[in-house]
């Protein structure tokens, strides 16, 4: 997971890597990188991965495309609150996954997972992690309860499957959703990621 950074509104929000043929698409919020109340992009942000103590090891990435479901920017739809990136690094020809490893992207894996959550709250000098299952919420979202993830952390990976060696394995949902993401630290909810996800990801491969 890694940091990402509204330079210009000085908010921070959470995002992670995830694999693809390029080795450049970088997973969010929808509601990280568009702002529907605005009606655009948010093209001034920078994603860091592994930022921690005001250091970043794998330095800062610069979005390049930004691709939201048409649907969100039509109205919001809390079930389509995902979006992805596509990042360079001025000055180099690497791409961020051979710099930092990937999740894969896990679709249509039901509700009930054993998942671990990394996310950069405001103020944070590092992220915070909770190891926790993930449940059904009473509509079509997914939603955990864990105490510590306030304003900051959308955007999220919920990562089942991991690999304890490397901090890898399937993304499932990220911190967004409902109320975009909760509205207390204690719970926090996500978009079910299902075929429109993938389709999502589809384009934003062909795009990278």
């Amino acid at each position: 997971p890694g940091f990402l950074r509204a330079r210009r509104k000085r908010a921070t929000r959470s995002a992670s890597v995830v694999a693809s043929p390029h080795g450049d698409v970088v997973l969010t919020a929808a509601h990280c990188i568009y702002d529907a109340t605005v009606g655009d992009y948010d093209t001034d942000i920078v994603f860091i991965p592994d930022y921690h103590n005001g250091q970043a090891p794998y330095g800062v990435w610069t979005p390049e495309s930004l691709i939201v479901d048409p649907r969100w920017i039509s109205d919001a739809d809390p079930d389509l609150d995902f979006g992805f990136m596509i990042v360079h690094q001025a000055g180099s020809d690497r791409s961020v996954q051979s710099e930092t490893g990937a999740n894969q992207l896990g679709t249509n894996l039901g509700f009930d997972q054993p998942i671990q959550v990394t996310g950069y709250p405001n103020g944070a000098s590092q992220p915070v992690t909770c190891t926790t299952t993930s449940s059904q919420e009473d509509t079509y979202q997914m939603q955990f309860d864990c105490d510590g993830f306030p304003n900051g952390t959308s955007g999220s990976p919920w990562v089942t499957n991991v690999n304890p060696s490397t901090g890898l394995g399937t993304v499932i949902g990220v911190i967004g959703g409902y109320e975009q993401g909760g509205d207390t630290p204690a719970v926090s909810y996500s978009s079910y990621f299902d075929q429109d996800i993938e389709d999502l990801y589809n384009t934003s491969v062909d795009q990278s």
